[in-house]
């Protein structure tokens, strides 16, 4: 009766172990492939993190402190990425426990990091948008003219130059939001000469509006910072999803073991 049984059940048991080896076969795969995904990720979350720390480099007196700790927590997280695509290359049915715990390890933290990431750039693009353009404005009111060494002076010159725009919305905003003191001077309107394109004769004269940027800072400021934050916004929301498939794939593998000879069979059927 043992031997009628052991005939039955042989066939399915066998079926169940190649349909298992396929699974176990796959996860490896899809390992593998997320691996490469993870390297690529890994440059395209430098790129944001680079671009967000240069960013608040460039415009300090805009952005605060939290523009460039978003950056180089991005910086850090593409850091991780190159060993966790190492270990899911890598990483097999064979492999040992202390490899497939790393991969997993790994995965775990890289999802906290990058959920935190994503949360941050979101809320911090919603306050920065709120509070740029008076922040912007305060700049242009604090302005002390065109030879004036104060920090305001040398804030708005510096986005005007790199910007290349004038104002807030327009050059029109330097008439409205400053004193007359300077940019009137002999009854000529005028705005700081770092609203002036490539002209060696242009010193802001009204009078020559060809000569200025048409285009106000505001706008191309909020470009800026919107595609800065919501790039690295998507990159983590992506890769969360793919490494929480990478997670599942690695749990398939640290689940199944390979039989390497049948004498499990001896026991199943005693």
């Amino acid at each position: 009766m043992e031997k009628v049984r052991a005939v039955v059940v042989l066939p399915f048991f066998f079926f169940w172990c190649s349909e298992d080896s396929w699974v176990r076969s796959f996860a490896q795969l899809v390992l593998r492939f997320l691996a490469f995904i993870f390297w690529g990720a890994a440059a395209a979350l430098t790129f944001g993190g680079v671009s967000g720390i240069q960013m608040h480099k460039n415009y300090g007196y805009l952005f605060q402190e939290s523009l460039s700790l978003l950056g180089w927590l991005a910086v850090a997280t593409a850091l991780i990425l190159i060993p966790t695509g190492v270990l899911a290359v890598s990483t097999s049915t064979r492999s040992s426990r202390y490899q497939q715990g790393a991969l997993m390890y790994l995965l775990l933290v890289l999802l906290c990091l990058e959920m935190s990431l994503a949360l941050l750039a979101w809320l911090y693009s919603i306050q920065m948008a709120s509070e740029l353009k008076s922040i912007v404005g305060h700049l242009i009111y604090q302005y002390n003219g065109t030879y004036s060494q104060g920090p305001g002076r040398s804030a708005m010159d510096i986005v005007q130059r790199k910007m290349q725009c004038c104002g807030v919305q327009n050059y029109t905003d330097w008439l409205k939001a400053t004193p007359a003191s300077w940019h009137l001077p002999g009854g000529i309107a005028r705005v700081p000469e770092s609203c002036c394109k490539k002209y060696s004769n242009c010193e802001g004269d009204l009078g020559h509006l060809e000569q200025l940027f048409q285009e106000g800072c505001l706008k191309k400021l909020e470009h800026q910072l919107h595609f800065v934050m919501l790039y690295t916004f998507w990159c983590c929301a992506v890769l969360s999803v793919l490494e929480l498939l990478a997670g599942v794939s690695n749990g398939i593998l640290m689940r199944h073991k390979p039989f390497h000879d049948l004498r499990i069979l001896e026991s199943a059927f005693s």
